[in-house]
């Protein structure tokens, strides 16, 4: 079940990572990790042991077996292709490696190469000025039109994205890295090719059912509609502490969406409408993290059981 990552890393030295991680304080596992950045669901670390330094990691302990890690892995693969070859985005070096650990279980590693920390987006913002903040929003919204002009030209395919600012880093003048592929969406003939009760499998037990009910189409059909990719954008800005800067790039984003992507009929912005997502929004990751971090007390305390998952102490909004 091993597969070779695309750029140079050692299987071997990640297996022995995964051997003694603690995920409760991955900085205190035997080969040290370095956290990097928080997700909603994932993390990403760098391993501190050579052969693994200026490599950025993002692990995947969901699967049950084989057959979900193949298939994984295939989608992940067609979605690579369809975001460079059909649209035309770039990504930074990646590559990625699927091992068993020593319980028998399937985990599987992305791997990208670490890229310089005040060139990911939502750190450039505090540290650009205004107007080439502002300019940074607007360059994404040109990065996500070629995604969904690629959607319009199809007839039985259609990508899906999650544009938030912290998905792109600044490689250039003119260029963008998107760097966020670890949630390969796209459709064939209307049907998901990802198995998307993968991201229940991180949420606990006892909230699942409620999770994949209330919640869990809502979450993926966002990332396929234009509107609601640019209102979560937008809305994003508060939890990066840049709120100040959301009536700008509205009036931007309406802009870009009346005159670059008119083609695309998509409804212009409100700001009520980005502060009532965002609110709702926030409300429900919070919930999640929190219950969470109960289902890791029952199994890793009371249970005495494993808990796989790394969870940030608190994530700021």
């Amino acid at each position: 079940m091993d597969n070779p990552c695309g750029i140079s890393t050692d299987v071997d030295l990640l297996r022995e990572f995964e051997r003694g991680l603690d995920p409760r304080r991955p900085e205190r596992s035997r080969i040290p990790a370095r956290i990097l950045g928080y997700g909603e669901i994932s993390t990403v670390f760098e391993v501190q042991a050579e052969g693994m330094r200026g490599l950025a990691c993002k692990r995947l302990p969901i699967f049950r077996d084989g057959a979900e890690v193949a298939r994984y892995e295939a989608v992940y693969a067609e979605y690579i292709r369809l975001l460079t070859e059909g649209i035309g985005l770039t990504l930074p070096p990646h590559g990625h490696c699927a091992f068993l650990d020593d319980a028998g279980r399937p985990v599987f590693y992305i791997v990208q190469q670490q890229l310089p920390y005040d060139s990911i987006g939502n750190r450039a913002i505090h540290l650009l000025p205004r107007s080439e903040a502002l300019s940074l929003m607007r360059r994404i919204l040109g990065e996500l039109r070629r995604v969904w002009a690629f959607n319009r030209r199809q007839e039985h395919l259609q990508v899906a994205i999650d544009g938030q600012i912290s998905n792109w880093s600044i490689a250039g003048p003119a260029a963008l890295l998107y760097v966020d592929t670890s949630t390969p969406l796209y459709r064939v003939a209307g049907v998901e090719q990802l198995d998307t009760e993968l991201f229940l499998r991180s949420a606990p037990s006892f909230m699942a059912w409620l999770l994949r009910w209330l919640f869990l189409k809502d979450v993926v059909d966002r990332y396929y509609e234009p509107h609601r990719v640019v209102v979560d954008l937008i809305a994003n800005l508060y939890k990066e502490q840049r709120a100040d800067l959301i009536p700008d790039v509205i009036a931007a984003a309406n802009n870009f969406l009346a005159g670059e992507a008119a083609e695309l009929a998509v409804a212009p912005i409100a700001e009520r409408e980005v502060r009532d997502y965002y609110r709702e929004d926030a409300t429900i990751w919070r919930l999640y993290l929190a219950m969470r971090k109960v289902d890791r007390f029952i199994r890793a305390r009371l249970l005495r059981g494993r808990y796989p998952y790394i969870l940030p102490d608190e994530v700021k909004r």
